[in-house]
């Protein structure tokens, strides 16, 4: 059996994933990122994004949303705002959401408040993330 590196998903609500896997590979800011067993000790931020795994043949897919991770000891943690499991999501609620952000991006000039400008792009991320994950489950 090859090593493995053990997973943490962590939300303010608990904890989401924790077990032993092959691969992580995660949506860093600085870019997409992978880790296998043994990996060097590093911090990255999480954007939002795809969070996938797997352990042999099994692939599972998570939506995150912003965040932090840690790599040392052989184990990779994930400290995100929000996680969602690819078979979990409702995609008409995802698909929605995608299209309420769309529209109010759409709708958006000069002298709109730049904070509800933001708001609407990532609420945009976190609908195509969930979209994303759904179709990998």
């Amino acid at each position: 059996m090859a090593q493995q590196i053990h997973l943490e998903v962590v939300t303010p609500a608990g904890a989401v994933v924790s077990e032993d896997v092959d691969i992580v590979n995660a949506p860093g800011y600085g870019g997409d990122f992978g880790v296998l067993a043994n990996h060097a000790p590093f911090l990255s931020t999480i954007k939002i994004g795809l969070l996938t795994y797997e352990q042999g043949k099994d692939r599972k897919s998570l939506m995150i949303s912003g965040g932090f991770s840690e790599v040392s000891n052989n184990k990779i943690t994930f400290l995100v705002e929000s996680a969602e499991f690819g078979s979990e999501i409702d995609v008409t609620r995802a698909m929605k959401a995608k299209e309420r952000a769309e529209k109010r991006l759409s709708q958006a000039t000069a002298h709109d408040d730049h904070f509800n400008q933001v708001r609407a792009e990532a609420a945009l991320q976190r609908a195509l993330a969930r979209l994303k994950a759904s179709k990998i489950d």
